[in-house]
C-alpha cells in the first residue's frame, strides 16, 4: 500500500470484528508513528495502548460512568468553539446526519441517537484503544504536532490492514480516564482512538462523509 491508497482509504471506522490485533504490530506501528515532526523535535505526545483484561475492565467502568455522568465531567478544553461558523457548522452537522442516516436512526429519535452515541464509550467493539496525553505547559503548536503524530499512526495502521477511528469524545471524561491511565497531574488527555478490523456489515459503515472541494480550501499563486 502506498501513501495515497493509506489516505483514501484511511477512515473513521464505528464498527469493529471481534477479531485479535497482534500486539507486535502495534508496538511497531505506535514506534514508527514517532518519525512524525514536531517543532523543535519535542515530540509532545504520550501514549496508552489498552487492550485484553484491561480494555475489558475500562468499558466496564464507563457502562457505569455514563450512567452515572451522562454530560460527562469538567472538561479540560473545548473540543469544538463555542461559536462554530460557516461552513464548519455545516460540516460537522452533515456528517452527523450521514451517520445517522446509515444506521437508520431519525433526527427526532433523540433517546436512540444517544444510545449510539455511547458506543463511543465501548470503542465501537474495538480490540485495541489508544490514548493520547500531552503536557498542561503546551499550546497550540505541539497539540498540532500531536496531530501529525496521530495522522502518522492511522496511515501505518492502514498499511498493516488495520482501521481506527480517533475520538475527541474521551475528553469528556478526563478524571475517569486519568485515574484508569495513572497519568500523572502535569499531563492532560487530549483524546482516545479505536483500532481493530474494520466490520463490513456494521451498517455505520456505509456513511461516507464528503470532503469540502479543493478551490473551498486552497489557493495558488504563481503555480
Amino acid at each position: 500500500m502506498n501513501v495515497s491508497e493509506a489516505i483514501v482509504s484511511r477512515r473513521s471506522v464505528r464498527g469493529f470484528l471481534d477479531k485479535p490485533v497482534d500486539g507486535a504490530v502495534i508496538r511497531r506501528v505506535v514506534e514508527k508513528a514517532g518519525r512524525a515532526p514536531s517543532g523543535g523535535n519535542l515530540q509532545p505526545w504520550h501514549i496508552d495502548v489498552v487492550g485484553g483484561e484491561p480494555l475489558a475492565d475500562l468499558k466496564a467502568i464507563m457502562q457505569r460512568r455514563i450512567m452515572e455522568a451522562p454530560k460527562g465531567e469538567p472538561m479540560e478544553y473545548d473540543i469544538y468553539p463555542k461559536v462554530l461558523p460557516e461552513p464548519y457548522s455545516r460540516y460537522r452537522f452533515e456528517v452527523g446526519e450521514e451517520l445517522y442516516r446509515a444506521l437508520g436512526i431519525p433526527r427526532e429519535d433523540k433517546m436512540k441517537r444517544l444510545m449510539w452515541f455511547a458506543r463511543n464509550f465501548q470503542f465501537f467493539g474495538a480490540p485495541v484503544a489508544l490514548f493520547c496525553t500531552v503536557a498542561k505547559t503546551m499550546g497550540p503548536p505541539q497539540w498540532s504536532d500531536m496531530g501529525m503524530y496521530l495522522q502518522s499512526l492511522m496511515l501505518l495502521l492502514r498499511e498493516e490492514g488495520l482501521d481506527s477511528c480517533p475520538q475527541e469524545c474521551w475528553a469528556m471524561y478526563p478524571a475517569t480516564i486519568r485515574s484508569f491511565l495513572g497519568t500523572p497531574d502535569e499531563r492532560m488527555l487530549f483524546t482516545g482512538m479505536a483500532i481493530g478490523y474494520m466490520d463490513k456489515d456494521d451498517p455505520a459503515n456505509a456513511a461516507r462523509p464528503a470532503r469540502a472541494p479543493l478551490a473551498d480550501f486552497a489557493n495558488f499563486r504563481g503555480i
